[in-house]
């Protein structure tokens, strides 16, 4: 709308020129040509019948629209506190952004949260101090008892995010950060791209329900190919491969490219036609119950010569997940890791019902997951992973507190390049170049730039995490327990975890 609004107006400006040139005499030109300008919009708004408020009210139709277009950002930028912003405030974004520019991000004047409020969060700390030399990198080691090629990975990575999705600038720019940081990176469900493979960063290469990099089209559907499979694994670093069974965005429902983003490059990596919106379908054709899921997971193993292969799902109907767990006892067979995804949805495009009302949020989500698997008598088989809405040092060791082994990030990684949170993700217009694939936005993104503040802002990241374990008194994430995380209940008395 507002592209056609600004051809619209530059149009009648050019005509109008003419015009405002005969009474250029009179000292006038430009008040005439705006007026002239205005007079036939307003003309034109009077006498059409799309739209009813425009013919009743002219210029305040268009003013609600050019104010409602814009009104993120300036709901962001000028009305919202530094706290009170969703999903990430202000002051999670600008720790982001200074961690990834190398900035100092401490803030002055006491806390801005009220600590007395329902719901605060915090982490009991010691009375006794840890020297941070002491406290290592933490890294975990990927791989379950059928795994031959376990892959140690850093505690903190890149969730999935496909090309497509993000622009070739932001998949070289992400990758980089993570080769030169010695972390992963998810592809997402869109395939390995050459800008995946370019800067040969660590990746999981993820398959989704359009088999993308790893399927062919069959009589109108999507099926897995092993060749296509095979072909990909030997295109890239790929260290782990991830079965996505659902994604908190939109569980059950399939992946979303508009046409606007589906250019040639990206239709020929997906193998689908272009420029038409391209829907993942809502169910695997390679699978459609728990045993048959099992068997294409130690299948896919073996195929790639026993790197390690995992599911990721978005957390529903919780007998399902015991049905999961009752055949991996009863066949022998383990997904080498499981990510799970919060309800409450990343960075992808999906209908509100979907974001709103649909899957279990990440907290809930993965206490289940991990205490089902210790019943199970499978948590040291299975390497837990928490995707979700994390970004500092505090959000991270909440998760690995309540269960997770490792946390994925997308989003706090796409602020770390740039990204302004104007929620344009699904409208091909992404004002810094990420969420986009025009060319002129995307030459705003300078890929070796913002690399290396991928880089600094998991750096900053890790090297906080290791200064709140000392704080803690302890020495390592596996330390951490759920009593470690204190929150206030609604009566105002406090409780752990």
């Amino acid at each position: 709308m507002r592209d056609k609004i600004l051809v619209f107006f530059i149009g009648w400006t050019i005509t109008l020129a003419i015009t405002a040139y005969v009474i250029q005499s009179l000292g006038l030109w430009v008040i005439a040509t705006l007026f002239l300008v205005g007079l036939i919009v307003v003309i034109h708004d009077i006498f059409q019948t799309k739209h009813a408020l425009l013919k009743n009210y002219p210029l305040l139709a268009r003013l609600r629209w050019v104010f409602e277009s814009e009104r993120s950002k300036i709901q962001q930028y000028f009305i919202e506190h530094d706290t009170n912003g969703t999903p990430y405030n202000r002051e999670k974004r600008s720790d982001v952004y200074q961690k990834a520019k190398g900035e100092i991000n401490t803030t002055p004047f006491g806390t801005q949260l009220d600590v007395y409020k329902e719901g605060y969060e915090f982490l009991g700390h010691s009375m006794y101090p840890k020297d941070i030399s002491l406290i290592a990198e933490p890294r975990v080691t990927i791989g379950g008892p059928d795994c031959r090629k376990p892959y140690s990975a850093s505690i903190f990575n890149i969730s999935a995010m496909s090309y497509g999705a993000l622009s070739d600038a932001a998949i070289r720019a992400l990758n980089g950060g993570a080769k030169l940081g010695g972390f992963y990176h998810n592809t997402g469900e869109g395939g390995v791209s050459p800008y995946h493979a370019e800067n040969e960063g660590d990746l999981c290469f993820q398959i989704g329900t359009g088999y993308f990099g790893a399927g062919k089209t069959v009589e109108g559907k999507r099926m897995f190919d092993e060749f296509a499979y095979l072909k990909t694994l030997k295109s890239a670093n790929i260290k782990m491969v991830e079965v996505k069974l659902s994604q908190g965005a939109k569980p059950g429902h399939g992946g979303i490219l508009p046409a606007s983003k589906n250019t040639q490059e990206i239709a020929d990596i997906r193998g689908v036609e272009p420029h038409v919106d391209v829907m993942s379908p809502p169910y695997h054709t390679a699978f459609s119950n728990p045993k048959e899921l099992l068997v294409f997971v130690d299948g896919l193993r073996n195929l790639s010569n026993g790197i390690p292969i995992g599911i990721k799902l978005c957390l529903g109907d919780e007998s399902e997940f015991h049905s999961l767990c009752f055949h991996m006892k009863a066949l022998k067979i383990y997904p080498d890791f499981i990510t799970i995804d919060g309800g409450e949805g990343g960075t992808g495009a999906a209908p509100i019902v979907f974001t709103n009302n649909i899957g279990m949020p990440l907290v809930d989500a993965l206490i289940f997951v991990n205490q089902t698997l210790i019943r199970y008598d499978l948590r040291d088989k299975i390497t837990l992973i928490a995707s979700g809405k994390a970004s500092n040092s505090f959000d991270i060791i909440k998760l690995l507190a309540l269960g997770a082994d490792i946390v994925n990030a997308a989003r706090a990684f796409m602020l770390s390049l740039g990204c302004i949170q104007a929620r344009e993700c699904n409208q091909n217009t992404c004002p810094v170049g990420i969420a986009t694939q025009n060319k002129h936005l995307i030459s705003g993104l300078n890929p070796e730039e913002k690399k290396v503040r991928v880089f600094n802002y998991h750096k900053a990241v890790i090297h906080e995490i290791r200064e709140v374990l000392g704080a803690m008194g302890l020495l390592s994430v596996k330390e951490l327990t759920p009593t470690s995380i204190i929150y206030r209940k609604n009566d105002g008395s406090l409780k752990n975890y």
